[in-house]
């Protein structure tokens, strides 16, 4: 279910906030490096793609491939509740878990950002 949800809703709202962002920064008096807060939001958002990319994503897999085995009629039955005893599961289940809180705070961090605005403009000798 992890990966439906990745494939089907995560990645596309990924790229959807990327090419929204580039094209509100680009098409409004905002620009991409006139505010504070906006860098703060692309640095944020980019590192959160990133993170879901290169670390939550594969996490996600090897709990998925897992458990693909455990359900499986042979290792369900051979393994029982020792199954969840599997190291490698436990991280991968704790590093997802703890990733999506930490990815779900970040992105209301973001939403505050956006809807408050708490830093102003750059000084002209920074923009140039």
């Amino acid at each position: 279910m992890i990966n439906l949800l990745d494939d089907f809703i995560v990645i596309p709202a990924a790229i959807g906030s990327v090419v929204t962002a580039t094209l509100l920064c680009w098409q409004t008096n905002y620009g991409f490096f006139k505010f504070y807060w906006v860098i703060t939001k692309w640095i944020l958002t980019t590192g959160l793609i990133i993170f879901g990319t290169f670390w939550l994503f594969p996490w996600g897999n090897t709990a998925e491939a897992i458990n693909a085995l455990r359900n499986s009629v042979g290792t369900a039955q051979l393994e029982g509740l020792d199954a969840f005893s599997n190291p490698i599961d436990r991280f991968d289940t704790k590093g997802v878990s703890i990733g999506s809180a930490i990815q779900v705070s970040l992105l209301f961090i973001i939403i505050v950002i956006s809807t408050v605005k708490p830093w102003g403009r750059q000084s002209a000798r920074i923009q140039s």
